[in-house]
């Protein structure tokens, strides 16, 4: 199939690398105009000059940018929550700060976006929203990953909240629960874990590997491929779910 998204607007939070990356090139592939966003223009760059995308500036904990986006940006049909951070630690090792941004990026950013461009959808009677939580979260317990679990959780009950609220208005909401997805943000964890621990980069790159049952990382075009049948017609009797893209993982 192509053109599954053809006549749609797309808003994508954090698309300068990793999912959103691959899901806003997967949009525009399939059609869609896409709004990519994502804190740091020069990550962006990649995707300037394409037909059917347009970039722009967003930091996701500016609740006076977002609504502004939304102003601007009136006919969006989906909206791609993407925007996140995983923090390293058990509860002992999490501070009142890190609490604070972990939550404000990972939950309250998805609060403000859906709040902004959700009364457009309503107005129109369509639109699918789909935000990025994970395995670990209320799904399943994994280690070191104390804050980060706690916020994908809030994620998983804000999209079914969402989901009940307006099921009845044209409006769907689903969230995507990857595994240990392939992608520089991993990298860079990896090196930093690497770094605290004593051991190799290897040895925690095997680590990372090993406790997923197929024996490899997954990758952010996988997760891209679930959003865009999210965001199509394809699943418009699909609400409130929690999509696990965790290649068994979550088992």
């Amino acid at each position: 199939m192509s053109n599954r998204l053809q006549g749609k607007t797309a808003f994508v939070t954090a698309a300068g690398q990793g999912i959103g990356r691959a899901t806003a090139e997967a949009f525009a592939r399939e059609g869609a105009k896409v709004i990519a966003t994502d804190l740091s223009t020069e990550l962006l760059e990649g995707l300037q000059g394409q037909a059917s995308v347009v970039v722009e500036k967003l930091d996701a904990l500016d609740a006076t940018a977002i609504a502004d986006a939304a102003r601007r940006h009136a006919n969006v049909d989906i909206l791609f929550n993407a925007a996140g951070f995983v923090h390293h630690g058990s509860v002992l090792d999490c501070t009142e700060d890190e609490w604070q941004f972990a939550f404000d990026l990972n939950v309250r950013s998805m609060y403000r976006t859906t709040k902004a461009f959700l009364p457009g959808m309503l107005a129109r009677g369509n639109g699918s929203i789909v935000n990025v939580a994970s395995g670990a979260s209320s799904v399943k317990a994994a280690a070191n990953r104390f804050v980060y679990a706690a916020t994908k959780a809030a994620v998983i009950g804000l999209t079914k909240s969402v989901a009940i609220d307006f099921i009845t208005k044209g409006v769907r909401c689903n969230a995507i629960c990857p595994g240990t997805v392939e992608s520089p943000s991993l990298r860079e964890r990896m090196t930093a874990l690497a770094k605290k621990s004593g051991q190799s980069y290897e040895q925690v790159e095997a680590m990372f590997v090993g406790r997923q049952p197929m024996g490899r990382l997954g990758t952010a075009d996988e997760i891209a491929a679930m959003a865009v049948y999210l965001a199509s017609d394809e699943s418009r009797f699909t609400t409130g779910t929690t999509m696990l893209v965790d290649g068994g993982w979550s088992l």
